[in-house]
């Protein structure tokens, strides 16, 4: 017997039922955007790996799709090296382009390339999928849709107070209660400095990344394996340890870091993007100051966003930050970024475990005409097409079999009113429509139909 096929691991096939519900999250998320400005943009799946190495730090390279060059790549190499190379630098040598790890460094890329088409300050939007080398588990998959929106050429704080009202906006119209946690690299910069290890900052984020993932003993183990000696260790310890309100934990950090400029610099912007927030039309989730938070991307430089969902286990389901130095990398020095991501997968997830959905994601289809034979179902064409005309879904069924599979087939696929038109109905002109979920049958004129349909859907 063959093996029957199977996809790779990690990644998902997507039925009609789960793109739809798919679809909305991606057009509430595109929604939302719009409201605020922000123009779409798409860019390649794959990019040079010029573009994408070095910009996520040495865990970030790792997990990397490369992509084999074409034709006789290892025509160049000698056996030996073949044979004898570790598998990094072979990787170097025969691959040229990698599928795309996120999408703010390819956005980067793009700002450079385009900048001369560009007005400043240039808000996009992009809902594209990316690429990781991860091991897959529950909430995290190879192959996963990233929602971003980004502001390059402002270093307004406006901006921040934005995207955490953006990300207020989209969980309250998906029905997901969540926790904004903000943070701010240049915080994480001065308990570095504080604690006598500023050359460790790019480790002690990684690590402090990992919190949730492995815990307080497994951050600490890390640190220390990195380095960072057990007195630099028990001065951080309280630090990540501070609760309190928003005000009572700025305060405290105003005065561990009194002398350090960097991160009073970083106090100042938390505390303006809150502010700014509180002023404006109300959230209706909380934003917390977390100092655990470090999202552990090199790029990072000023506010960072982390969401997490308060009523479903499983990561973050958004985040972000600002990346002031991410052009320069491509010759473009000195404009500001700051930007948002949703994670679509993991939204998924938890609307589908808290049945969120709504049942208008779940069919496509809200009126089918049952077949009867090629004269009823040429007629149903036409009303069909009418139907359409005025924005109705619809579909007539393509075989006269028996009404029995019809029927079966409008209830799997959700399909909430079926039309029936035999002679009789074509004679006066009238549908004999049935609610699939009450069993409620009437008989109405096509208009009524239209009226009826178009009545239920604006509901």
């Amino acid at each position: 017997m063959a093996q029957k096929p199977a996809i790779p691991k990690g990644t998902r096939d997507f039925s009609p039922v789960e793109t739809a519900r798919r679809n909305y999250i991606f057009s509430t998320i595109r929604d939302v955007y719009a409201l605020y400005g922000f123009r779409q943009i798409e860019t390649p799946a794959m990019e040079n790996l010029s573009t994408l190495m070095g910009k996520y730090g040495e865990e970030g390279d790792k997990l990397l799709f490369k992509i084999l060059n074409s034709g006789d790549f290892t025509r160049s190499l000698p056996a030996e090296a073949l044979a004898s190379e570790s598998p990094q630098r072979l990787a170097a040598r025969l691959c040229e382009k990698g599928l795309r790890y996120d999408l703010t460094v390819p956005f980067a890329r793009y700002v450079v390339q385009h900048r001369d088409e560009l007005q400043l300050p240039f808000k996009r939007y992009q809902i594209q999928p990316v690429w990781r080398a991860d091991r897959p588990q529950k909430g995290r998959y190879r192959e996963f849709y990233q929602c971003d929106a980004d502001v390059v050429g402002s270093d307004s704080l406006l901006n921040e107070a934005e995207l955490v009202q953006i990300v207020d906006e989209v969980f309250s119209r998906l029905g997901i209660r969540v926790a904004v946690k903000i943070n701010n690299r240049k915080i994480l910069s001065g308990i570095a400095e504080l604690i006598g290890a500023p050359e460790k900052i790019v480790d002690i984020t990684v690590a402090i990344d990992k919190l949730d993932k492995i815990g307080p003993d497994g951050v600490q183990a890390e640190l220390l394996a990195s380095g960072l000696s057990a007195e630099a260790l028990e001065q951080l310890q309280p630090i990540l340890a501070l609760t309190g309100t928003n005000a009572e934990k700025l305060a405290a950090m105003r005065r561990v870091l009194a002398a350090i400029p960097a991160g009073l610099k970083g106090i100042d912007e938390v505390e303006a993007v809150l502010a700014l927030v509180e002023d404006g039309d109300g959230l209706r989730n909380a934003v917390e100051l977390d100092l655990t938070l470090a999202r552990g991307l090199n790029y990072y430089t000023g506010c960072i966003f982390e969401v997490k969902a308060l009523d479903f286990p499983i990561g973050s389901i958004a985040g972000g930050g600002r990346y002031d130095n991410l052009t320069g990398i491509f010759g473009l020095p000195g404009l500001s970024g700051v930007g948002i991501s949703f994670g679509a997968d993991r939204i998924y997830d938890v609307l589908a475990g808290l049945d969120l959905f709504p049942a208008s994601a779940e069919s496509a289809t809200q009126l089918l005409f049952i077949n009867f034979g090629a004269a009823e179902a040429a007629h149903c064409l036409r009303l069909a097409a009418a139907m359409r005309r005025r924005g109705i879904a619809t579909e007539v069924y393509p075989d006269a079999v028996k009404m029995k599979k019809q029927m079966a087939y409008a209830n799997a696929c959700g399909v909430p009113y079926v039309a029936l038109v035999g002679a009789d109905e074509m004679r006066d002109g009238l549908v004999s429509l049935k609610n699939m979920t009450t069993g409620e049958q009437q008989m109405l004129t096509t208009e009524a139909v239209a009226d009826l349909l178009a009545a239920v859907a604006n509901d």
